[in-house]
């Protein structure tokens, strides 16, 4: 293991900069790349196949490309879809990212969870899987708000995000029924605690809202730890997609350690 080897952070746009932050705190020294695959956002209104498709043969090629140490998933719905066909096809340590319902579970008073994601993650199997085993005898109500993507993307443009999409987002969870006793919010999807202060006035004083950012840098602090590392680590930010929409990112980026955006 060289010590100039990254840690490649892969997401379908921006959100994945929560996650960021909280590995930065983790292990500061690790060399990092981000990968915005700015040309297929959003991925929640994709088809399950259309996203297990783009996720593998992009982060394929990355890997050869970057020759990462590990690659981070950082995206809600492309770990809960393709993170099991990836880790079959890379020989590359794949940690990725789900929705944080087992420390939802332990946290409610009430036992009543809400759950926002994008239409594709809030439909799959394995939420319900992470439910049947974490949640078993708490109530979970699960929303589709894929406008929440488009919102966070641009507060970190330097944008006001919609105050429509969030109001729908939070009174669609509001209005289903058994809502009345939420006391805490998986928001599973990275883009979402991004907006976590704007949702939070729409909801009771005192709701909690969970996130799985920390627990995804320890985890990778963890899978690495002993390994070498540079004493003076780098960071790279790549995207997809038309180059033009991805430099406008570059003033909002250079306040996270980059300093240009490439081409993938």
């Amino acid at each position: 293991m060289e010590a100039q080897s990254p840690i490649l952070l892969f997401d379908s746009g921006i959100g994945g900069l929560s996650v960021l932050a909280e590995l930065r705190k983790a292990l500061p020294q690790a060399p990092v790349i981000y990968a915005a695959d700015l040309a297929g956002l959003p991925y929640g209104e994709k088809s399950e196949a259309q996203i297990a498709a783009r996720v593998a043969g992009l982060l394929g090629r990355m890997s050869e490309r970057y020759t990462p140490r590990l690659i981070c998933i950082a995206c809600n719905t492309a770990s809960t879809i393709a993170l099991g066909m990836v880790r079959e096809v890379l020989e590359v340590p794949i940690v990725g990212t789900v929705p944080a319902i087992k420390p939802a579970a332990a946290m409610t008073q009430t036992g009543v969870i809400g759950l926002l994601g994008t239409q594709a993650t809030i439909r799959q199997a394995y939420v319900d899987n992470l439910e049947a085993e974490f949640a078993n005898g708490k109530r979970m109500l699960r929303f589709a708000a894929p406008e929440l993507v488009e919102a966070a993307e641009a507060k970190l443009r330097g944008k006001t995000p919609s105050p429509e999409a969030i109001q729908a987002a939070a009174d669609g969870l509001k209005a289903m029924a058994g809502s009345e006793t939420i006391d805490t919010v998986v928001l599973a999807c990275t883009h979402f605690p991004l907006l976590e202060d704007e949702l939070a006035r729409h909801f009771a004083p005192g709701t909690r809202f969970v996130h799985g950012a920390e627990g995804i840098a320890r985890r990778i602090a963890h899978l690495t730890k002993g390994q070498p590392f540079p004493v003076d680590p780098s960071s790279r930010f790549v995207a997809t997609g038309d180059m033009q929409t991805a430099q406008e990112l570059l003033p909002m980026l250079k306040t996270h350690g980059f300093q240009t955006v490439e081409p993938f």
